[in-house]
C-alpha cells in the first residue's frame, strides 16, 4: 500500500548522495567524480523519485479534497510554472546540472541572480501541482517527504559548491535561496 514511500527514499537517498561531487573528485579523480554524480543524480536519482512519485498516484485510492476545477485548474497552472522555472534554470546552467565538475563556474546571471535554486524551486511548484491534481492522503505524504528532501539536498549541495567555487559563499550572501526577495525584484525594474 506505500511501496512509494520506499522508492521516494531510495531515489531521495540516491540523489543526496550526488551532492559530493568534490568528495568523489578528490578521492577519485575529476572525471571519475562528475561519473558518479551523473549515476547517482541522474540514473538512481531523479527517475526512481519521480516513479515513486507514479506510484503514490497509482496507489491513490482515496481523495482528501474533492477534485473539482477550482482545485485541477491552480494544479496545472502551479505545475506549469515549475516546468517553465525548471527550463529556465536548466538554459542557464547548461551541462552542469547534469553532470557537475570541480571546474565548474558560478552562474550567477539570469535567473540565477534572483535565487539560487531554481530548480529546487521549480520542484517545489511542481510538487505542490501534483498534489493538487491528485490530492491523496498518498500524495500528500509524497509531496512532504519531496520539500524536506529538497532543503536538505540544498543544503548538502550548497557545501559542495563552496569547495568547488570558493565564491560561491560570497553569492550565498546576497541571492536567496529559493524565493526572490522584494528588493532584488524592485531593482530589476
Amino acid at each position: 500500500m506505500y511501496n512509494f514511500i520506499i522508492v521516494l527514499i531510495l531515489g531521495f537517498g540516491c540523489n543526496l548522495a550526488s551532492a559530493f561531487t568534490s568528495f568523489y573528485s578528490d578521492r577519485m579523480g575529476k572525471q571519475a567524480g562528475t561519473f558518479i554524480t551523473i549515476l547517482l543524480r541522474d540514473i538512481f536519482g531523479i527517475p526512481v523519485w519521480a516513479a515513486g512519485f507514479l506510484i503514490a498516484i497509482k496507489e491513490s485510492n482515496e481523495l482528501i479534497i474533492q477534485k473539482t476545477m477550482a482545485i485541477e485548474l491552480p494544479g496545472w497552472i502551479v505545475t506549469g510554472a515549475g516546468a517553465l522555472i525548471i527550463i529556465t534554470a536548466l538554459v542557464g546552467i547548461r551541462f552542469k546540472a547534469a553532470a557537475p565538475s570541480t571546474s565548474d563556474r558560478l552562474v550567477n546571471k539570469g535567473i540565477y541572480s534572483f535565487v539560487r535554486h531554481p530548480i529546487h524551486s521549480g520542484t517545489f511548484l511542481e510538487f505542490i501541482g501534483l498534489f493538487l491534481l491528485w490530492p491523496s492522503f498518498n500524495l500528500m505524504i509524497a509531496t512532504l517527504m519531496g520539500m524536506v528532501w529538497i532543503i536538505i539536498q540544498s543544503k548538502l549541495e550548497e557545501r559542495d559548491l563552496v569547495k568547488r567555487m570558493p565564491e560561491y559563499r560570497d553569492y550565498m550572501q546576497k541571492v536567496p535561496a529559493f524565493l526572490p526577495s522584494l528588493r532584488a525584484l524592485r531593482s530589476r525594474k
